[in-house]
């Protein structure tokens, strides 16, 4: 077993106050900061965490990389992107922005059918390459964990290709960068369906199971929502998923309250994002739940929408998370650093709740539970910034100060 180590951080932040509560009902003392700090390590897991005054003997003569002037966090965590697709809808930013509202863009051609036949003129190797390049650029700001979902193909072959391109990049990027393979089939309704149920029942359903006979997919995925799944589908995507053995995610109460955030719960799944109209009900049920809220601000910002109840979900200590939710329609932005800075002041978030949101809570939206803070026992997964304390990060909107040692 090969044991390293990293000496002299300005500032190790561990999060393991957060990480003892959960990641719910958070205050700001609760970063655990550690001024001139070191770590050990092997490849599967962290060994000691402390200031470098304090380390133990054994590791003393650990020459180890010198980190003076930079800052450890965990690693930051994307569980929310759609970042494999053909094709842009840059047109339809500039119809919302010159007034045009969502069903007069659709009547245009717009919408999630559009980025449909977008990615279906692609093949293989270029929804590949271009899901490589996209990565790289999301690792580059610091980001160490990428879920990344299907949903652009909206066809028995051209979901299990897409299916197949993300465990491909998955493979690509092993002991790099971790991929999250998230099946969303259940995205939207091809024009060929008479129904959603016969999309899930006929197509949906039966490729899921053929993905998971082979090891493909990782979680899975639905679009509940109001002219698109209702809760009918989703309760069964999400019992099959369970049958399966699978993780399970939802989108819910974006357009509106469809007591999605209660469906998900109820079915035990790993989050629920957007809930720009869940209510009271939802709140609670959440609250008493394992289940992640995950919030995607940036759809807020780039759609001209208004955002999420984030006070309500946190003062209920609802675990709480931040994705980018990358995708060509409705958030062309996969900053997550600089989607969670810019939301804080709006959600009214601590420095803690806003480092939990793509960290401890982001990770375990994705039901990845050995992972999150830097403590003993935990994995190293680690993201390293070039700046002599945390809060320059967040402070500096849309600087890269992400590194690598």
């Amino acid at each position: 077993m090969s044991i390293q180590a990293y000496r002299n951080f300005s500032q190790i932040i561990t999060l393991v106050p957060a990480w003892k509560k959960d990641g719910r009902n958070l205050t700001p003392d609760d970063m655990g900061v550690i001024e001139n700090a070191s770590i050990v390590f092997s490849d599967r897991e962290i060994i000691w965490v402390g200031k470098d005054c304090d380390m133990p003997e054994e590791y003393a003569s650990l020459k180890g990389t010198q980190c003076q002037g930079k800052t450890l966090l965990p690693e930051l965590v994307d569980s929310h992107t759609h970042l494999v697709f053909g094709g842009d809808r840059a047109h339809e930013y500039t119809m919302r922005l010159n007034g045009a509202d969502y069903e007069a863009i659709g009547n245009a051609g717009g919408g999630i059918l559009n980025t449909m036949n977008g990615t279906n003129a692609m093949s293989r190797d270029q929804l590949f390459n271009l899901g490589v390049e996209r990565i790289e650029r999301l690792h580059s700001y610091g980001v160490g964990t990428i879920e990344v979902k299907s949903g652009y193909g909206l066809n028995f072959e051209k979901e299990y290709e897409i299916a197949h391109v993300i465990n491909d990049l998955k493979k690509h990027f092993k002991n790099k960068i971790q991929i999250i393979n998230t099946y969303m089939a259940a995205h939207a309704i091809p024009k060929e369906f008479s129904s959603s149920m016969e999309y899930m029942t006929s197509m949906v359903i039966p490729l899921m199971r053929k993905l998971h006979a082979e090891g493909v997919i990782d979680v899975v995925d639905i679009f509940h929502e109001q002219g698109y799944f209702d809760a009918e589908d989703t309760a069964l995507l999400l019992k099959t998923a369970k049958e399966l053995g699978l993780g399970s995610k939802t989108h819910a109460d974006e357009f509106y309250d469809n007591k999605g955030a209660i469906l998900a719960t109820k079915y035990g799944a790993l989050s629920t994002d957007h809930l720009l109209r869940t209510t009271d009900d939802g709140i609670l049920a959440l609250s008493n739940s394992r289940t992640v809220a995950t919030l995607l601000p940036g759809t807020g910002f780039f759609l001209g929408k208004e955002q999420a109840n984030a006070r309500a979900l946190l003062d209920a200590g609802v675990k709480v998370a931040i994705g980018s939710d990358y995708n060509p329609g409705s958030c062309h932005c996969d900053n997550l650093l600089l989607i969670a800075s810019l939301a804080a002041p709006q959600y009214k978030m601590n420095i803690t709740e806003l480092w939990c949101a793509i960290t401890i809570n982001a990770a375990h939206a994705l039901g990845l539970k050995k992972q999150g803070a830097i403590m003993q026992g935990l994995v190293p997964r680690f993201s390293v910034f070039n700046v002599d304390r945390v809060d320059l990060i967040t402070y500096n909107w849309g600087r890269n100060f992400a590194t690598n040692l």
